[in-house]
C-alpha cells in the first residue's frame, strides 16, 4: 500500500497567520495547503482578498517569498471563480500544486491547460458533483464536507462511496480528501482509496500540531 501523504491546511485571515502556522509545523511536513477564498465562489474571504496588505504584491514582484519556501512545497486551493484569470499570479507566488474547483465559474479547462508543465494540477469536486477529469490533471481532490471554504464542518459520509467510485474510475490518479478529516474519519478515507489527507482544524486547533501530524502519519 502506498504511503499516505498528510497535508496541513491553512485558511488564512492574513499573511501573518500563514507565517505563524508555518512556524508551528515546518520540519515536520513536506507540503502545506493554503486555502484561498475570493468571497464569490464561496462566501468566505481569505488572504489576499481579506485584510489586504502588500505581501501578495511583493511576492508577485519577487520582493518577498513564502515562509520557509526553501523547505516546503506550497499547494494553493483556489476556491475562486474565473480561475483562468488568476492562476498566472499563483504560479508566480511559488505554487508547487494548484487546485481548481470544477464548479467554479469561468474557463476551468482553460485554466488547467494554462498550468500544464508549470505546476502540479488538482481538480476538486463537491460531494454531489460527478467526477470527470480533463487531460492534464495530476490529481483529484474530493471535498468531505457540504459547505466548502470553512474549517470545522461536519463530515459527509457520502464521500466514502465517492472515493471508492473515483478510485475505480481513475485507478492511477492520487485522490486527496479535504474537509472534516480527523483521526476518526481518516481510517475510513484511507480504506476507501484516498492517498492524501488535507487537514486543517485537527492539526492547528490541537494542543500540539506536531504531535497531531505524527498521529496522522502513523495511521
Amino acid at each position: 500500500m502506498k504511503k499516505i501523504e498528510i497535508i496541513p491546511a491553512i485558511l488564512p485571515r492574513d499573511f501573518a497567520e500563514i507565517a505563524e502556522n508555518i512556524e508551528l509545523i515546518k520540519g515536520f511536513t513536506k507540503t502545506v495547503q493554503i486555502d484561498i477564498c475570493d468571497g464569490h465562489f464561496v462566501s468566505s474571504f481569505t488572504w489576499p482578498y481579506k485584510k489586504h496588505d502588500d505581501s501578495y504584491e511583493k511576492m508577485l514582484h519577487e520582493e518577498e517569498g513564502l515562509p520557509a519556501w526553501q523547505e516546503l512545497d506550497y499547494e494553493f486551493d483556489l476556491m475562486v471563480d474565473h480561475p483562468e484569470k488568476v492562476i498566472e499570479d499563483w504560479v508566480m507566488v511559488g505554487a508547487t500544486r494548484i487546485i481548481i474547483h470544477a464548479e467554479a465559474k469561468g474557463d476551468v479547462v482553460g485554466a488547467v491547460n494554462e498550468l500544464i508543465g508549470r505546476a502540479e494540477i488538482g481538480l476538486a469536486f463537491n460531494i454531489d458533483t460527478p467526477v470527470e477529469i480533463p487531460a492534464g490533471v495530476n490529481f483529484i481532490q474530493l471535498m468531505g464536507i457540504d459547505r466548502v471554504g470553512y474549517q470545522g464542518q461536519k463530515f459527509d459520509e457520502k464521500v466514502i462511496e465517492k472515493i471508492r467510485a473515483t478510485r475505480v474510475k481513475y485507478p492511477d490518479l492520487p485522490i486527496s480528501i479535504d474537509g472534516a478529516v480527523s483521526l476518526e474519519t481518516a481510517p475510513m478515507l484511507i480504506a476507501a482509496g484516498a492517498n492524501r489527507l488535507v487537514i486543517g482544524s485537527a492539526i492547528f486547533e490541537s494542543d500540539n500540531p506536531i504531535d497531531a501530524i505524527a498521529k496522522f502519519k502513523s495511521l
